[in-house]
């Protein structure tokens, strides 16, 4: 194991939409996700990758069948939610509600790949020829509206939760989120 971690650490390399369907888009978010999508490693050393690593890994194996694809995955979800200043942890809870971990889902909305993000965010943001599919793309779309949402609700995660789904005013969303992030990912550090 040990091994093919270290041959991933050198290899690096529910829908989030606006209150209302067909609602004017929030140019705010579109502004935020124009300065962000384009940032680029968030592990503060080798050590710290492997404890984090090693134990996401066991909790993802039963979505992710791979081990070097879950290495690869965990490394993309690890870096896009430090980038965008979020617990690695939560945004896994985040997929694993929204997409159980398949980079090609699509809503009934058409929202598309992990973290469920609609397509015309890739116009909005004068990026049209994005894949919403491309793991890295996705969460790096995916962690900054769940950011932008989490700033504009003041750090109220249920709140913030409830906007990424479109499902403000509600609980449920939120509540199946933060279960599962209690669940199977809480690491216990924020």
């Amino acid at each position: 194991m040990p091994a093919l971690l270290a041959c991933v650490w050198t290899n690096s390399g529910v829908a989030a939409v606006p209150a209302a369907v067909g609602a004017e888009v929030d140019a705010a978010l579109r502004t935020h996700l124009i300065s962000t999508v384009n940032q680029t490693d968030s592990f503060k050393d080798r050590f710290d990758a492997e404890v984090w690593l090693l134990g996401m890994s066991a909790r993802l194996q039963r979505y992710v069948k791979d081990p070097r694809q879950r290495f690869e995955l965990l490394r993309a979800i690890h870096k896009a939610a430090t980038q965008a200043e979020l617990a690695p942890d939560l945004v896994l809870a985040v997929i694993q509600i929204e997409s159980r971990f398949d980079r090609f889902a699509v809503s009934s909305a058409g929202a598309q790949g992990l973290m469920q993000v609609m397509p015309f965010w890739r116009s909005e943001i004068g990026r049209p020829a994005d894949n919403l599919t491309n793991v890295e793309t996705n969460l790096r779309y995916g962690c900054h509206i769940l950011q932008f949402y989490l700033k504009k609700e003041k750090g109220n995660l249920a709140k913030a939760l409830a906007r990424y789904n479109g499902s403000y005013g509600k609980t449920w969303y939120s509540e199946l989120v933060m279960v599962a992030w209690q669940r199977s990912w809480s690491s216990g550090r924020l």
